[in-house]
């Protein structure tokens, strides 16, 4: 039964006057709203040039029940629900379907000279005149749902007699004298088909509890916002976005990271936190404009799957112990090195987390703090107030620290401070982006680090890679041809005849791609005399590379090849991750 608020007559056809606080301003007032919330979206409505309630919905700041409430009371009009809508046609003499679904005005009853509408915009004095001119009626407007308005009116005018869509049947919207607006017409119709984008944004990240996903990636296309999630190293796709949503789920997004939504030109980083299924989830936002809108990324770092725990991090027994031997030591500099994603900080975090943080004073700089630590002092670094690597850690050598842990070594005047810092005594742990462990040491030449400071602080280097591991549920036995394992190098780590290598399948545990988790591959260069004349006479990293072989250092792939033959991991993961490494 219809409302009978909205069919009690009114004296004449106009809307209330407007209330002295506007929309916004109410929504605040009730709670609704942040001040803040606010401020964005009215910033994104003068970007977008759309009414203030449809571009909180939009943005996922609030629903449409939440915006219809208030709005009602401020224009006084009645709020009429799906359950109140005629359930048959309310014939109007002069009317077109299609103009009633391309202005979302669906009749509720005609009744003494009045007409009683349903409307998405009840405010819009215009359409309410249009009404009243091509119907020679009274008109008595009252708010609804506009998803709930399109679905009703695609229901009761969705198909003409002939099968023909109404809402493209022609340029005229009613037989009268109004002509036609078809972008705005579109423009409705893609409004009102538009889903609750917090929940689209809700289900995409929390999507990475179950995936494992390391990052999300959404990049928008033609067709629509391409969803993809990074596991295990991986990327893989998960569904395509409607266009129409693609900037609501961009901005909502950028809200929850505090980024600037009418800043589309330039890219933006920002944080979100967020609590998915029992994990606390730290976001690093990223926003990319392309030329189909902007692309995001979030990496995911989830503090409850974080393993700090060198022994489960995949070393080879022979590295583990050399490398626990790097670390003990009083002073120097210790290098972790690979491209982004291979696990760097993850281990200088399960490094200090082997040291005695009660006896020692160890302090972090970093960009962001990924994870924290109990008992030890992490600094975030600010660049936009001026708190850079450099001027952090000069700050941070009058705190007496015993220990001194680097994000990352970005420049000339990180990586000479942090070379005097090993100088006056203390232990320096960092990251450099190198393919291999020599490789890092003509990266701090080229930084600008004299190689006699290299020879006197650097103590050693570990190069890693993540690999993925076999699925234990559905991995497959795999025979090579002895050519082919001598050609792998696998006859260097077992008799030919004993070893048993796998291959991945796939199942439901996996998600049909036949691996599940990752482990570490490494090689580790421990700076010895030999070596050290080496730098000093100005060795290329090729030549410190065979240099380190001939002291026993296994390369990424040779320790990878131990993984191979334990059943860990497959050659094709293997080959995949150290291809730029060779075979030897």
């Amino acid at each position: 039964m219809a409302n009978p608020a909205v069919l009690a007559p009114s004296a004449a056809p106009h809307l209330p006057a407007a209330p002295r606080l506007r929309l916004g301003e109410l929504l605040v007032r009730d709670g609704k709203l942040t001040p803040r919330d606010l401020d964005q979206a009215l910033a994104a409505q003068r970007e977008m040039g759309d009414l203030l309630g449809r571009v909180l919905v939009r943005l996922g700041l609030l629903s449409e029940i939440d915006v219809a409430q208030v709005l009602a009371g401020q224009l006084a009009v009645p709020l009429v629900l799906a359950a109140e809508f005629p359930g048959q046609i309310v014939e109007v003499p002069g009317l077109r379907p299609d103009y009633l679904i391309g202005h979302a005005v669906l009749p509720l009853r005609n009744a003494e000279g009045r007409l009683h509408v349903a409307m998405a915009v009840p405010q819009d004095a215009f359409l309410t005149k249009a009404l009243q001119l091509a119907t020679g009626l009274a008109i008595s407007p009252a708010l609804a749902l506009e998803s709930e308005l399109n679905i009703a009116l695609g229901r009761l005018y969705g198909q003409t007699e002939t099968g023909e869509d109404e809402a493209d049947a022609g340029d005229d919207f009613f037989e009268g004298a109004l002509g036609g607006d078809s972008e705005f017409v579109e423009h409705l119709k893609d409004l009102a088909s538009e889903a609750p984008v917090i929940r689209l944004v809700n289900q995409l990240i929390g999507r990475v509890i179950d995936l494992r996903a390391s990052d999300i990636h959404l990049e928008p296309f033609e067709d629509g916002l391409h969803v993809r999630y990074r596991v295990d190293g991986v990327l893989q796709e998960a569904e395509i976005v409607p266009n129409q949503y693609s900037a609501a789920v961009s901005s909502r997004i950028k809200l929850l990271a505090h980024l600037n939504i009418a800043e589309r030109r330039l890219p933006q980083d920002g944080r979100i936190k967020s609590r998915v299924k029992g994990h606390e989830l730290d976001l690093r936002v990223s926003s990319l404009p392309t030329v189909h809108g902007e692309s995001v990324v979030m990496r995911v770092l989830d503090r409850a799957s974080i393993r700090l725990d060198l022994e489960a991090m995949g070393f080879a027994p022979d590295n583990l112990r050399r490398y626990r031997e790097l670390i003990d030591r009083p002073h120097g500099i210790l290098l972790v090195t690979g491209p982004t994603g291979s696990g760097k900080t993850t281990t200088l975090y399960a490094s200090l987390a082997k040291l005695d943080a009660a006896s020692l004073k160890i302090v972090t700089v970093e960009d962001p703090v990924e994870y924290q630590l109990s008992g030890i002092n992490q600094v975030q670094v600010l660049p936009q107030i001026g708190m850079t690597f450099a001027h952090a850690l000069r700050s941070i050598l009058r705190q007496d620290p015993d220990i001194i842990m680097i994000g990352e070594m970005r420049d000339t005047e990180t990586a000479q401070i942090a070379v005097q810092s090993s100088l006056t005594g203390h232990l320096v742990l960092s990251t450099l982006h190198t393919n291999t462990a020599a490789a890092a040491i003509i990266r701090l030449e080229d930084m600008g680090v004299e190689r006699y400071l290299i020879t006197s602080t650097v103590n050693g280097v570990l190069s890693q890679r993540l690999v993925r591991c076999l699925c234990t549920r559905c991995r497959e036995p795999a025979t090579l041809p002895p050519a082919a394992l001598q050609k792998a190098g696998l006859d260097r780590i077992k008799d030919v005849g004993e070893l048993q290598l796998f291959t991945a399948r796939g199942c439901d545990q996996c998600k049909q791609t036949g691996y599940r988790g990752r482990t570490s591959i490494h090689e580790l260069f421990v700076m010895d005399a030999t070596a050290h004349q080496a730098i000093l006479d100005g060795a290329d990293a090729t030549t410190l590379h065979q240099i380190a072989r001939r002291a026993g250092m296994l390369t990424l792939y040779e320790d990878g090849l131990r993984k191979v033959a334990a059943g860990i991991t497959s050659l094709e993961e293997l080959l995949r991750v150290t291809q730029d490494q060779g075979s030897a």
